[in-house]
């Protein structure tokens, strides 16, 4: 194997390992936009809730 075969190898390699490195990222950047979507949704909720328990303390 010559050295040029040698680098094409490396090459591929890299570029292989970077191609799983951004998928994974892309994963986890996807699930963080969720968990933030749920947190944000979860909050709003909760400030409704507290909202019409004030409104009906207001009106009683």
């Amino acid at each position: 194997m010559g050295m040029k075969d040698q680098f094409q190898d490396k090459a591929k390699a890299l570029k292989e390992q970077a191609e799983k490195a951004r998928g994974g990222a892309q994963n986890e950047a996807s699930e963080r936009g969720r968990q933030a979507e749920d947190r944000t949704r979860k909050g709003q909720d909760q400030l409704r809730d507290t909202a019409d328990d004030a409104r009906d303390r207001f009106q009683s």
